[in-house]
């Protein structure tokens, strides 16, 4: 934002006409949207990288089919991101065009840079300790199903597991 808002740098690509000092607030203002928007994409790729993980075949291979399931999600959700923040400099009043730049900007970076790049390789660096708990905290937290599998282990009975012979999927 300096180098195009206050220093000029590319401004006219912009339509900014005239440059100037950048709001004071922008910095905090620009935190609090970006870390929520991070949130939801760091959601996206981590609990499926988890899910990966707890269904078994270690860290690596994990993070390899979390990144490869989430990661599509993750870039069409940034790229509607930059593309609403980036109408916004479209707009004549500086303000405006200033916090759409800056939000523009600082969702690309955040997204590709610290949620597609940085954090794989963190969790790949870390192995499967990322995925460790000490024994005390983890009995004292609760255990999440949120698939359903348990429940779907606890009803299951003998008959449940063999094919049915009238479905088609019976070997012959």
């Amino acid at each position: 934002m300096v180098a195009v808002l206050q220093k000029g740098w590319g401004a006219s690509l912009l339509g900014v006409t005239t440059t100037g000092p950048i709001m004071s607030l922008m910095s905090i203002f620009l935190v609090g949207i970006v870390f929520g928007l991070a949130m939801d994409y760091e959601v996206f790729l981590v609990s499926r990288i988890r899910e990966a993980y707890v269904h078994g075949g270690g860290s690596g291979p994990a993070i390899t089919t979390g990144f490869r399931y989430s990661a599509r999600v993750v870039v069409a959700a940034v790229l509607i991101m930059i593309s609403v923040f980036a109408g916004f400099i479209t707009a004549e009043d500086s303000m405006i065009k200033m916090i759409g730049f800056g939000l523009a900007v600082a969702v690309l970076f955040d997204a590709f840079v610290v949620r597609l790049a940085f954090v794989p390789a963190v969790l790949a660096l870390f192995g499967d300790k990322v995925s460790w708990l000490p024994g005390w905290l983890d009995r004292i937290l609760p255990h999440l199903d949120i698939e359903g599998e348990a429940l779907s282990r606890q009803h299951a009975t003998p008959q449940d597991l063999e094919p049915d012979p009238d479905d088609g999927t019976a070997p012959e």
